[in-house]
């Protein structure tokens, strides 16, 4: 019974657009958390509210995509190593997090500075390096931080995507 619905869910289009709209709720829940406890979102954060909403669009235009061709195929491998580029944001998040007592307590510059002052090179390497704010945990659910439950997130949508792609419908 709970693999017909599983089934019936996820068959055609209504998985793809299943997937774009868990990751736009994604975005929305993380604005929820953001407002209602006051938080400023670190620049990995950020990034990865960034990656959902590209992981989302791969979706949606999956759906227009017809189940033979092989553009689905092809958007099906974005949406993996998009699902897994995230999913290397979020462990980058998660051990800046975990080694936070090594962290110096600079907060560094915010998002916006980064991409507006720096050669894009430079900026993502700051990017990528984390800041004061990445170590912090302001938020848990269940005992997970936000990039522990980013990291389940997008390793779920990488299986969506494998899933949707080899499914029959």
């Amino acid at each position: 019974m709970l693999q017909k619905i599983f089934n019936t869910l996820l068959a055609g289009k209504r998985g793809y657009l299943l997937g774009f709209v868990l990751c736009f709720g994604i975005v929305a829940l993380a604005l929820v958390i953001q407002t209602t406890y006051k938080l400023e979102p670190c620049p990995l954060c950020i990034t990865q509210r960034m990656v959902f909403m590209g992981l989302g669009v791969l979706f949606l235009i999956s759906t227009f995509i017809p189940p033979a061709n092989i553009f689905k195929k092809i958007f099906a491998a974005l949406q993996v190593l998009t699902a897994l580029g995230g999913a290397g944001v979020a462990i980058r998040h998660w051990y800046l997090q975990a080694n936070r007592e090594s962290m110096i307590a600079d907060c560094g510059v915010g998002f916006d500075y980064m991409f507006e002052n720096f050669p894009l090179q430079k900026a993502f390497k700051l990017l990528f390096r984390g800041t004061g704010d990445c170590a912090a945990i302001d938020w848990t659910f269940i005992g997970l931080t936000l990039p522990q439950l980013g990291l389940i997130s997008f390793l779920g949508f990488a299986a969506l995507a494998v899933y949707l792609a080899f499914s029959k419908a």
